[in-house]
């Protein structure tokens, strides 16, 4: 991506609609790699990786609440891939998504839920086939408000996929989970932000019927946000990780070795000119 580098300040896109553009030429590569890609809104004015085996694009541009201007440009890159990952096997196409919890602090996002009511209309309100599991939201700062957040960022980012491109509903999720985003401190800010994370993970999978969501992050960072580590219940255990930080693929490919923070080490990523680079975990 990086991510750690090129996510922030990117508050200018806010108000960033869908600008369908032509595909932009793709970067030279001798061969098919068995290798892949992420991308997202960095790469929006230059050209694209070839070659590749998978590609991971970015729905956000840099927020939690914003849109990647080159969503679908980006994502027809993606469909483009091989397919030949190896070792591990991965699909042609994947999706990341800027996670946050800026909680209900003054001055109070426009986007915090004062109900659990999500963007598509729909309730997830005691009594519904995917009740808040941390009761109502009526706007306050708590686990149940927290969770709700997630809910809509993950609604509005499957709106935002489906308006550019027709993908497989088991298309993979994974979440980037930085604090270099806005997250809550203190013992019960960070339950605040695990029930968050959690709420993002119930949407892509119930409402998106998503096979895998993972967790792109450090064990350090998710520490940070957490407070790992998780409670016995939460859906956040056992997810599949992506972990960053290698420097190339050989590096990479160590970083497999490593334990995951919530669950197996699926794919890693090495810090590459002018790509980073993913590498499927066996």
């Amino acid at each position: 991506m990086s991510r750690f580098a090129r996510s922030l300040g990117a508050s200018t896109l806010a108000a960033a609609i869908l600008a369908v553009g032509a595909l932009p030429a793709l970067a030279r590569s001798p061969s098919v790699s068995t290798t892949g890609n992420d991308i997202s809104w960095p790469q929006c004015k230059g050209s694209y990786p070839a070659g590749q085996a998978f590609g991971i694009v970015g729905v956000n541009g840099g927020l939690a609440n914003t849109l990647n201007p080159c969503l679908a440009s980006e994502l027809t890159w993606a469909l483009s891939s091989s397919g030949l990952s190896a070792p591990g096997v991965l699909p042609k196409a994947a999706l990341w998504v800027n996670t946050a919890d800026p909680g209900a602090v003054v001055p109070v996002v426009a986007d915090w839920p004062t109900d659990n009511l999500d963007p598509s209309g729909a309730s997830e309100g005691p009594g519904t086939p995917n009740a808040d599991p941390y009761g109502t939201c009526t706007g306050a700062n708590d686990q149940a408000c927290a969770w709700q957040y997630g809910w809509d960022r993950a609604i509005q980012d499957m709106r935002w996929v489906s308006a550019a491109a027709s993908l497989p509903a088991t298309t993979p999720w994974w979440l980037d989970v930085e604090t270099g985003n806005t997250w809550e401190t203190g013992s019960s800010g960070l339950a605040n932000n695990v029930a968050d994370l959690e709420g993002m993970v119930a949407a892509f999978t119930w409402v998106g019927k998503a096979a895998t969501v993972g967790i792109y992050s450090t064990s350090t960072q998710w520490g940070q946000i957490t407070g790992a580590p998780l409670p016995p219940t939460s859906a956040l255990r056992g997810l599949p990780d992506w972990i960053p930080g290698a420097r190339t693929l050989s590096g990479a490919q160590s970083t497999c070795r490593l334990a995951g923070f919530t669950g197996p080490v699926r794919i890693t990523q090495w810090f590459g000119k002018p790509f980073d680079g993913d590498y499927a975990c066996p």
